[in-house]
């Protein structure tokens, strides 16, 4: 009996752990699903698929730097060529 309370506890706390990982990872884990589905579907087309501007918008979208606030960068010094023995 002994072994068959053991075997229950430690399937519960597999399961248990299975889904705290789900949970804690769901968006991670979400998009790995959706390429997946995307690489085995033979009638997807990546060039059908309109290019999401969320992985290009800048982080901050309301402020856009003015090139007239960013100070010039100096030039270097000249410098000496160095003599070697």
């Amino acid at each position: 009996m002994a072994a068959i309370t053991s075997a229950l506890i430690a399937i519960a706390g597999v399961v248990l752990g299975w889904i705290a990982i789900e949970l804690a990872c769901k968006p991670c884990l979400e998009k790995g699903r959706e390429a997946i589905d995307q690489s085995l579907n033979p009638d997807y087309d990546p060039d059908d698929v309109a290019v999401s501007t969320a992985v290009r918008a800048p982080l901050n979208p309301n402020s856009s730097p003015d090139l007239d606030d960013i100070a010039p960068v100096p030039s270097p010094a000249p410098s000496n060529p160095i003599k070697s023995v």
